[in-house]
């Protein structure tokens, strides 16, 4: 009995000016998702988390407004992709790279990432994994290193392997997007 219709849960005078700050000749008018987008890509431009970066540690985030049309429409477009990323969208994800190699049990012992490879245990890997995705952190923690060493002691199924094979692409991909966000701030 949910009622699931969506609703824009912003305050009405700066929804309608973001939105007519974004009109553009080719685009039109953002709705709601496209707004959404907007904010998801601010919240991951380098740039915007480089100069707000002490703010954000205490307060709700200061959303910018777009510089221009063009912006907007830039930055929601990224936006898009990095919610469909992290929604865990097939289509978004495509192929994973990043096949499981080695012999063995699939119980995860101490993860490690070497020579462009995550090493579950002794044995056995992730071949050809992004370096980046390693190390990417989100927060305060590694998101490629915590969901393995979470499941320390643990062997891994088929789906989790091909689900840590999409969290490994999601993470580099997140990185690869994030870096062509620009804004002027």
């Amino acid at each position: 009995d949910l009622d699931k219709t969506r609703r824009v849960t912003l305050d009405a005078k700066l929804y309608k000016k973001l939105q007519n700050l974004a009109i553009h000749h080719d685009h039109g008018t953002p709705d709601e998702v496209q707004v959404f987008d907007y904010i998801y890509g601010v919240l991951h431009c380098p740039a915007y988390r480089e100069t707000y970066a002490e703010f954000l540690k205490i307060d709700f985030p200061y959303i910018p407004w777009p510089a221009s049309p063009t912006e907007f429409w830039d930055v929601s477009d990224k936006g898009n992709q990095l919610r469909r990323l992290h929604l865990m969208d097939p289509a978004a994800i495509g192929a994973t790279p990043d096949p499981f190699k080695g012999e063995g049990d699939s119980i995860v012992g101490k993860p490690r990432f070497e020579g462009g490879k995550v090493w579950i245990n002794e044995t056995q890997y992730f071949d050809a994994a992004p370096e980046v995705a390693w190390g990417f952190y989100i927060g305060g923690y590694q998101p490629a290193q915590k969901w393995l060493k979470d499941r320390k002691g643990c062997a891994l199924s088929f789906d989790d392997m091909k689900h840590y094979q999409r969290v490994l692409k999601i993470l580099s991909e997140t990185n690869r997007i994030m870096q062509t966000i620009t804004m002027t701030l």
